[in-house]
């Protein structure tokens, strides 16, 4: 008699992803390659044999956080390697934990993975494949992040990203291609390219070309665009910086290929704060060019992030600032109060701004985007629109996203008599009602 094979229980890895996608993006690559070691992942700290903490050290108070989770790690766990951004500080968390059995850097993944062997051996087994087509996904199975490039060649005062991911290293393109081929294989329904610098893609490269089903693909934004809207889902770009051939996507997106969106990190209009920072004051051209690609593709949506209270910071300069944002009319804007990071070169900068004048400059900047948005929103009733599914209740109600949407940082379309619909579903939906940054509607018609 033939006995039945018992498998080994693989030791299991629990996982804390902090900070930016690009971080989530990271840890997703490490519990890939760790499944096809033949590890299991725990979902609590009980049942993990090794925590991973991937931490943020963009700015002090997500050091804090860091921190935190690994001291909560520890406390509720005992094994833990720390990676990510926070990494390149390995004195401070380890005299803070000198208990941490690792410590790594940002996108580090042989590192990390050689820290997880050694801490937790593996348990070789030939008769189980762990990996699931397209790799593990800490986000929902209709949208996945790609990333496209490490690191950052601009130099920008308030920024430590340079020193701690390094300069930019953009990806083959082919290899690019074929990561997202895999994800749209395994359910992916819309990409989301992410990187420090969209927009640079290739230049460390010299734009290389890479040989991609027979033919080759050169490493350049436009052409990585182009090819990605062959895949048959939508391809959203975040991080682009307005350089010249930004100009180039903007047909794409009149043709259908890719989203009508592009995600510009401005910071600021004014140009004295502008030339503080060390980025481009370019302002008024920026303002021609976002009504040529409105002339090329009207319903192209901006969405952007902008600093106030940033050292030296005027009145004036913000007066400057929103008379510009009432020029420029963006769709999804986000506001940080300046917060000085250790390391980062604006800390030497004179003319610090009070906390109390920070908030008051962040309350008027909120409320003249959020009349802006109110606005641009209430236009859209009456039509319909394309949107993805990204929830739906018991109660016959649905949550999804416009393509002028991107998820987690951007509005939401409510929908009403939504029953049938599933997540990654992409529908028509008629807007009925809208507020300062949300839509209303109801289906037209079903999947598609």
């Amino acid at each position: 008699m033939t006995l039945p094979v018992t498998l080994p229980l693989p030791p299991k890895v629990g996982m804390v992803s902090l900070g930016c996608p690009k971080a989530l993006v990271d840890s997703e690559r490490i519990l890939t390659k760790l499944r096809s070691d033949g590890y299991a992942m725990s979902a609590d700290y009980a049942g993990a044999d090794v925590v991973l903490v991937n931490t943020c050290g963009f700015l002090d108070s997500a050091k804090e956080e860091s921190l935190a989770a690994i001291g909560e790690a520890i406390a509720e766990n005992g094994r833990v390697i720390v990676t990510g951004c926070m990494g390149n500080e390995a004195d401070v968390i380890r005299a803070k934990f000198p208990q941490v059995l690792a410590v790594t850097g940002a996108a580090q993944y042989e590192q990390v993975v050689s820290a997880v062997h050694e801490a937790a051996p593996p348990v070789p087994s030939p008769f189980v494949d762990l990996v699931p087509e397209g790799g593990l996904k800490l986000t929902p199975r209709h949208y996945s992040y790609l990333k496209i490039s490490e690191g950052c060649n601009h130099r920008c005062k308030f920024c430590i990203i340079p020193s701690i991911r390094g300069d930019l290293v953009s990806r083959p393109a082919n290899a690019v291609v074929r990561e997202a081929e895999k994800l749209v294989g395994a359910g992916t329904k819309e990409l989301l390219v992410i990187s420090q610098d969209t927009s640079a893609y290739g230049v460390d490269i010299r734009h290389a070309t890479s040989a991609l089903h027979g033919r080759d693909i050169r490493a350049h934004v436009t052409d990585l665009a182009r090819e990605l809207g062959q895949s048959g889902a939508w391809v959203r770009l975040h991080y682009v910086y307005p350089y010249p051939h930004v100009d180039e996507l903007i047909p794409l997106m009149a043709q259908g290929l890719i989203l009508p969106y592009l995600d510009i990190p401005f910071q600021h209009a004014s140009p004295t704060v502008l030339r503080a920072m060390r980025r481009p004051a370019n302002e008024a051209k920026v303002l021609e060019r976002i009504r040529r690609w409105r002339d090329i593709c009207p319903d192209i949506a901006l969405r952007s992030t902008f600093i106030v209270g940033f050292p030296g910071e005027t009145e004036e300069d913000v007066a400057y600032l929103l008379d510009w944002l009432e020029e420029a009319q963006l769709d999804r804007v986000g506001c940080f109060k300046y917060e000085a990071v250790e390391g980062a070169a604006a800390n030497e900068l004179p003319g610090a701004v009070p906390e109390d004048v920070k908030q008051a400059r962040w309350e008027r900047f909120m409320a003249t985007q959020a009349r802006i948005s109110a606005a641009k929103l209430q236009a859209k009733i009456g039509r319909t629109l394309d949107v993805i599914i990204d929830e739906v209740d018991d109660e016959g109600g649905a949550t999804g996203r416009s393509k002028a949407d991107a998820p987690e940082i951007d509005g939401q379309v409510h929908l009403r008599d939504a029953g049938g619909l599933k997540p990654g579903d992409i529908i028509s939906a008629e807007i009925e009602d809208a507020d300062d940054y949300d839509l209303f509607g109801v289906p037209t018609e079903g999947p598609r």
